[in-house]
């Protein structure tokens, strides 16, 4: 069962120059409007003298019609120079995802959503080959096939688009989607496009990496999740998580370990998203347990 079935909360994300009196101001805020704090964390970075903070507070007793909580919040944010935003739980995330061939990625989100790990809506598969097509079938969701050629890109990458906006796309999922994307297309959706690759960037770049790093003997195998930006894989980094590499171990060992990885820190990334937990700043993230 998903928790959007019995949640109603809101969800508070706050990043601005840290000062005194910003956590009192906030708590004193929320209480006079009758707020049952659920959860609160914050984040002091001295280096550049940020403050960071994620509240949650149950909705059920707020005083204030949630629609109403822009304009009476404004004046503690211009105090404190904060850049926010408001999150409701009610308003579930609407997740596309984008693939190629490798569907380990995909089946693993789609069987967490369904068994409610996920939060969120997954209306989309978008894929430049027919290969999963039969696995979003299975899943109930809807898949469109769009080619993609180094002379057709720019019209494949329209199609896309207008599949974003008909399905009110909030999040795109890059589940081995094995394209780089436009300049356009990641400035359509800053903060919005979150990526996994093995980790064996820089030093092996390019088709076969696994096969390179087996031939190198490397002792450690990971994985990378960020959000995608101009560029190329060197977004803010979200979850990485490594396995230790025996002489015994052959290339497909090698691409089973890596495979497991790539689920693993994926699904870590796009749940810290939906769950409004994750804060970006100086090609930086802060995640909130």
């Amino acid at each position: 069962m998903n928790n959007s079935a019995v949640k109603n909360t809101a969800t508070l994300l706050i990043t601005c120059p840290d000062s005194k009196g910003l956590v009192a101001a906030i708590a004193e805020f929320l209480y006079q409007h009758n707020a049952n704090i659920l959860h609160a964390d914050q984040h002091q970075d001295a280096e550049n003298n940020l403050f960071l903070m994620r509240v949650e507070w149950d909705l059920t007793g707020f005083s204030m019609p949630i629609a109403d909580f822009e304009q009476h919040f404004t004046a503690i944010a211009a105090r404190f120079n904060m850049e926010w935003q408001l999150k409701l739980s009610n308003k579930p995330v609407r997740v596309a995802i984008m693939v190629s061939q490798y569907d380990h990625c995909l089946a693993d989100l789609l069987h967490r959503h369904k068994n409610g790990e996920l939060d969120c809506e997954i209306p989309l598969i978008i894929s430049n080959h027919r290969d999963t097509e039969s696995l979003a079938n299975f899943y109930g969701v809807d898949f469109h096939y769009i080619p993609v050629t180094k002379d057709n890109k720019a019209a494949a990458e329209a199609q896309q688009f207008a599949l974003f906006e008909q399905y009110a796309i909030d999040l795109i999922v890059l589940a081995r989607y094995m394209q780089i994307l436009s300049p356009d297309f990641v400035a359509r959706y800053p903060k919005q496009i979150i990526n996994i690759h093995h980790s064996f960037l820089p030093a092996f770049i390019g088709a076969r990496p696994y096969h390179r790093a087996f031939e190198r003997g490397v002792k450690l195998i990971g994985a990378t999740s960020h959000y995608v930006t101009e560029v190329l894989d060197e977004g803010p980094i979200i979850e990485q998580d490594i396995d230790r590499i025996s002489h015994r171990d052959q290339v497909e060992d090698l691409i089973q370990k890596g495979r497991d990885l790539e689920r693993i820190v994926l699904s870590k990334a796009v749940r810290w998203h939906i769950e409004n937990r994750i804060l970006l700043y100086a090609n930086k993230t802060v995640i909130f347990d």
